[in-house]
């Protein structure tokens, strides 16, 4: 069983950057692919990046590669999504979560432990 822990959404003018963070607990992450994805009012849950813990391979959705960056602190389990540029179609609740085996999973269902969210909001 993994416990996923996000924080660092708040109230941001549009061009400005955020960190997120994601901790991890109950394993380690070591076997897993840890993902983020976002959700804005009305809309589905869609994914934002993630990263395969064992050799760091990392992978975006078009929509912010470049902008964003996703990056893991193995001593802390804790994955970060560092978000740059942000402009208020960025606005959601982020979630992270974790699937245990190699392959990168790009939607919902195929991610097995979620975290509660934080909430990021663009202003313009």
């Amino acid at each position: 069983q993994v416990q996923l822990v996000e924080s660092g959404g708040r109230l941001v003018q549009a061009g400005g950057s955020l960190r997120l963070s994601c901790a991890a607990s109950g394993r380690t992450l070591s076997n897993y692919v840890v993902g983020w994805f976002r959700q804005a009012p009305g809309k589905e849950r869609e994914f934002v990046a993630a990263i395969r813990w064992s050799d760091y391979n990392r992978y975006y959705a078009d929509s912010v590669k470049g902008r964003f960056t996703i990056s893991r602190d193995i001593a802390k389990n804790t994955v970060y999504l560092q978000m740059n540029s942000l402009n208020p179609e960025d606005t959601a609740v982020y979630y992270c979560a974790a699937r245990g085996g190699y392959n990168i999973g790009r939607t919902p269902l195929e991610y097995d432990y979620w975290g509660q969210g934080t909430q990021v909001t663009v202003s313009s």
